[in-house]
C-alpha cells in the first residue's frame, strides 16, 4: 500500500519532498572511479594507547551518530543534501602487530588519496597514534604539510620508554623529518597535563603552543585564523588534527583522558569552522574517543559536528 494514498491527487510527492535528509543518507560506499566532495575512512586502532580504551571502536560509532543530523544549515540558509561523502570504509589493522597495523594504516590512506577521487578528507580514528602514519601518507602526496592540533597533550612523548604510543605521534613526525617543528601548531594545551621535559622539547623544535591560558586570554577565533593565514603561506597543505580530550570532559566524557579546564563544544565546533576556511586545509583526523566511556554518545556526536563543520564549510 502506497503510504501516501490518504494525500489528495498530485499532492504525494510534494510531501515527500518535505522530509529531511539525514547525513547518513549522503554516504556512499566508494566504488572504483567514483567521486564526491569528501572522503571518509576508519582507522579503528587504539593498541598503542598508554591507557586503556577502546578506541577502535569509534569509527563505527560515529558513523551511527550521523543519523541523528539533518543536512540543512539554519545559520547558513543553505542544505548539503548533494554534498557527497565517499565512504573507504575501515583499515584492516592486525589484532597483535603494532607495526603491522601502522603500515596498514598509512598504505591505507595512501591509496584512498591516490584515487583523487575527493578534494578533502576526514580520518576516524582510534587513538591519536593513527594521526602517525595518516600524516606521513599525506606528506608524500602534497609535499609540505602544516598541522593544527587541537589537544590537551603535547604527544612528544621518546620513544624509547616503551615505543611507538598515542602520544608519540608528533615526535615521530618531526624527528623523522616529515613535518617541521615550526609548521605544528598546538591549540588547548592544558595545565598540569604534561611533563617538563616535552614542554622543553617543543620549545627546542619552534612549535607554536597555545594553551587554555592564552585562549582564555584572547579567544580560539584570533589564533586560528592567525595560525592558520601563517601556515598557508609556508605550506602545501594544512592537516587538522582533533584530539578529543582537547574538549573539557563536560563537553567529552567519552575520551581515555578526560579532565576539566578544557575547550568547549562551541569554542571547538568554531574553531574547526574556522580553519575549514582556508583552501589549503585538506584533511583532519578525528581521535581519542571510547565509546564505551561515553554517555549517550556525547563525544560521538560532537565529533559528528565536527565532521560536518569541517566538511560543509
Amino acid at each position: 500500500m502506497d503510504p501516501f494514498s490518504f494525500l489528495q491527487p498530485g499532492k504525494a510527492a510534494i510531501f515527500k519532498d518535505r522530509f529531511v535528509t539525514k547525513v547518513n543518507e549522503t554516504i556512499l560506499p566508494y566504488k572504483e572511479g567514483m567521486t564526491g566532495d569528501t572522503g571518509l575512512i576508519g582507522m579503528p586502532f587504539s593498541k598503542s594507547s598508554i591507557s586503556l580504551s577502546q578506541a577502535s571502536d569509534a569509527p563505527q560509532a560515529i558513523r551511527s551518530c550521523m543519523s541523528l543530523y539533518s543536512t540543512f544549515s539554519g545559520e547558513r540558509n543553505r542544505d548539503y543534501r548533494n554534498h557527497k561523502i565517499l565512504d573507504f570504509g575501515d583499515v584492516l589493522t592486525h589484532p597483535t602487530n603494532l607495526p603491522e597495523s601502522l603500515k596498514r594504516m598509512y598504505v591505507s590512506v595512501k591509496e584512498m588519496i591516490n584515487k583523487k577521487s575527493c578534494s578533502r578528507y576526514i580520518l576516524l580514528g582510534g587513538d591519536h597514534g593513527v594521526s602517525y602514519p595518516a600524516i606521513r601518507a599525506f606528506k608524500e602526496f602534497f609535499g609540505t604539510i602544516g598541522i593544527i592540533q587541537f589537544d590537551a597533550h603535547h604527544d612528544v612523548r621518546n620513544l624509547e620508554d616503551g615505543g611507538r604510543t598515542n602520544g608519540t605521534p608528533f615526535r615521530s613526525l618531526i624527528e623523522e623529518g616529515v613535518i617541521e617543528g615550526e609548521n605544528l601548531v598546538q591549540i588547548g594545551i592544558r595545565d598540569f597535563s604534561n611533563a617538563a621535559v616535552y614542554n622543553e622539547y617543543i620549545k627546542d623544535n619552534n612549535v607554536s603552543v597555545y594553551t587554555m591560558g592564552d585562549i582564555d586570554r584572547t579567544g580560539i577565533l584570533p589564533i586560528v585564523e592567525k595560525e592558520a593565514d601563517r601556515l598557508a603561506e609556508k605550506v602545501d597543505v594544512i592537516y587538522l588534527s582533533l584530539d578529543m580530550d582537547a574538549v573539557d570532559q563536560a563537553f567529552a566524557p567519552g575520551c581515555p583522558a578526560i579532565g576539566p579546564g578544557g575547550l568547549t563544544s562551541r569554542e571547538l565546533l568554531s574553531a574547526v569552522s574556522a580553519a575549514a576556511k582556508h583552501e589549503k586545509v585538506r584533511a583532519m583526523d578525528i581521535v581519542e574517543i571510547d565509546p564505551s566511556k561515553d554517555f549517550r554518545d556525547i563525544t560521538s556526536r560532537l565529533a559528528v559536528h565536527a565532521l560536518l563543520r569541517f566538511a560543509y564549510r
